[in-house]
């Protein structure tokens, strides 16, 4: 892209020109994974294993949605790359010359950052949390837990998780745009630490403080990760 300043119907039609160019391979990815559907809800049901041995639906529809549901989730995860790659083309003209050739490296560590914080709730975080939530009703009751509820309540907390392990990978792209650095970090701990417990609140799908706790303190790890990150990266753009 040319380094002159663009105008805002410039920088408008640059933003549906790569919206659009995003659609076309989530799409196929999305049209891909609805013939694998019930392999991968088979996969997402790995964390309920010990905990709830069937899942129930109460409509007709029911497992057509969620079908769909895994089917779209899916196509975005896998289309991911070619996302992450248009979003680094239409911010890089805001970057220095010698950023721009940064793309592998954001797309990688995006991705990755994602994909760790993913498995961590997948195979850490959802297992105990299931175990803790089905345990509270002792023997005197039987759980009945619908299709949809069971995978609103994975993938919400999957990809919550997914997402604040981004983290870091945000403190670098911002550091490297001048936005922030680690001196902000560093004063603004304590702010950090209520906004982190007030995510984890919401990321979790249920009002209980265990569930809440099991993911902020990872949140918490990764934003001195992040002071770190930012730190590293001033001092790399000094030498």
């Amino acid at each position: 892209m040319q380094d002159r300043h663009l105008s805002l119907i410039e920088h408008l039609d640059e933003l549906r020109r790569r919206l659009i160019q995003c659609l076309l391979p989530f799409l196929a990815a999305t049209l891909f994974s609805a013939v694998f559907t019930k392999q991968i809800l088979s996969f997402l049901q790995l964390p309920a294993r010990g905990a709830i041995e069937k899942l129930a639906f109460f409509s007709p529809q029911e497992v057509a949605l969620v079908y769909i549901k895994i089917a779209l989730l899916t196509g975005l995860v896998a289309s991911s790359p070619f996302i992450l790659y248009h979003i680094w083309k239409f911010i890089s003209p805001a970057l220095e010359e010698k950023q721009r050739g940064y793309a592998i490296n954001f797309i990688f560590f995006t991705w990755f950052s994602f994909f760790i914080g993913a498995c961590f709730c997948f195979f850490y975080l959802l297992p105990i949390s299931l175990r803790f939530l089905i345990g509270l009703a002792g023997a005197e009751l039987m759980p009945v837990i619908s299709i949809s509820k069971y995978i609103s309540f994975v993938l919400i907390l999957t990809v919550g998780c997914g997402l604040t392990f981004e983290m870091p990978v945000l403190a670098w792209i911002l550091t490297k745009l001048n936005i922030l650095n680690a001196g902000f970090l560093r004063r603004k701990r304590k702010y950090a630490v209520v906004i982190i417990l007030i995510l984890a609140a919401i990321i979790t799908p249920t009002t209980d403080p265990f569930n809440m706790f099991l993911l902020a303190k990872p949140m918490y790890i990764l934003y001195e990760i992040s002071i770190w990150i930012s730190s590293f990266t001033e001092f790399k753009r000094k030498l």
